[in-house]
């Protein structure tokens, strides 16, 4: 687990009004009921000790400082910040965490490297009664800290991994195609990706600057994606306003959207998601950690929840920002409500890409869990 301590954080974001875990009401389903991952960077799950590990093997800094923006070109290094190995995953903003993700990701150097990253996933997930994923992995940034990596044995190492928690979980890959990197790599990403769909992917993402690198540059490659039949998703409304929101809909043809908060400071926007049945995968602690969480609105899923929207929840890079997907339906839980947790793992199911016989085997799942929650909570 990442020592790094995410109420500390998210008091200093928040404010003095932030609420304390031991005001909200106890959490009475969230540790038992069953899970769904749909907004999860298989990356940001690293565990801190395995990054320490893995970084002092390759001679690789905790911490990562380029003289200029990836998309200017091949990377410099200013030097290296000191980092304490004890609590590696310690950031005071935005940019220092990116810059922590690209420290993990030069770290995790080959294939065994990548399935070692799958296998701890796997087994923190199941330990928390995960039973569906799909996760992000970002190939782009992969080959571009490492370039001689070979995508597809990589691929096939996770994939090996994730598929060993069957029957008791399944979890497919939604590759990311990465902003910053510009329109051209992300269709070489689009092409790659579309060879490898043996390989459980399942669509492509799309994240990183969404102010620098906006939506309309991406429409051709998101295009080609679904001429090749991979589904759409993208991030939004995180780092940018509401337009992002309605640009990704309209010209990308996401069918879910990462994260979304700027579409409540839009009323039109909001109701465009909600004709559309497009979800909104919300991530709580990373949104109060990174500033996407509006001042006016602390618990967004509830708002999103209340005017119409598909809501789910997931925990985003939960090592890098120290939750888990189960700390993160706690809290939800403890602000919401049991009633509207269920809802919100429901919607998940739903807005999954999963085939219509995996997604009833997952109600089920949920039905029989929830059977028996009552009596568990009450013991």
């Amino acid at each position: 687990m990442c020592p790094f301590h995410a109420g500390q954080a998210l008091g200093a974001v928040l404010g003095p009004s932030a609420p304390k875990a031991r005001e909200m009401p106890q959490a009475t389903i969230a540790r038992r009921i069953p899970k769904v991952h749909l907004h999860c960077h298989l990356e940001g799950t690293l565990r801190s000790a395995t990054f320490v590990e893995l970084a002092g093997r390759h001679g690789v800094p905790l911490r990562y400082r380029p003289q200029r923006d990836p998309s200017d070109g091949p990377l410099g290094e200013e030097g290296a910040e000191a980092a304490d190995p004890a609590d590696p995953y310690r950031f005071a903003d935005f940019r220092e965490f990116l810059m922590i993700f690209a420290a993990v990701s030069r770290s995790l150097r080959d294939p065994d490297d990548y399935a070692r990253l799958a296998r701890e996933f796997v087994e923190d997930s199941l330990a928390q009664g995960v039973i569906y994923g799909e996760l992000f992995v970002s190939p782009s940034v992969w080959t571009f800290f490492n370039p001689a990596l070979d995508v597809r044995a990589t691929m096939e190492a996770v994939v090996a991994e994730l598929r060993a928690a069957r029957p008791r979980a399944t979890f497919k890959l939604l590759p990311d195609l990465t902003r910053n990197f510009g329109a051209d790599r992300a269709m070489q990403t689009a092409r790659t990706v579309a060879a490898l769909t043996d390989l459980d992917i399942v669509g492509v993402s799309l994240g990183g600057d969404e102010a620098r690198f906006p939506a309309p540059l991406f429409a051709d490659v998101f295009a080609y994606a679904r001429a090749q039949g991979l589904r759409c998703v993208a991030h939004a409304g995180e780092g940018d306003g509401p337009h992002s929101v309605r640009a990704a809909i309209e010209l990308l043809g996401a069918e879910r959207i990462g994260h979304g908060i700027a579409a409540l400071r839009d009323d039109a926007v909001i109701e465009l998601l909600a004709q559309r049945r497009v979800a909104l995968e919300i991530c709580p602690t990373s949104n109060a950690l990174t500033g996407a969480a509006l001042d006016e609105h602390p618990a967004p899923y509830v708002d999103l929840d209340r005017r119409g929207c598909i809501v789910t929840i997931d925990c985003d890079d939960p090592a890098l920002f120290g939750t888990s997907i189960e700390a993160e339906y706690a809290l939800v839980e403890g602000v919401a409500g049991a009633a509207a947790l269920e809802r919100y793992v429901r919607n998940a199911i739903h807005a999954s890409f999963a085939s219509a016989q995996e997604k009833r085997a997952m109600e089920s799942q949920l039905a029989a869990a929830l059977v028996e929650l009552p009596a568990a909570a009450g013991s």
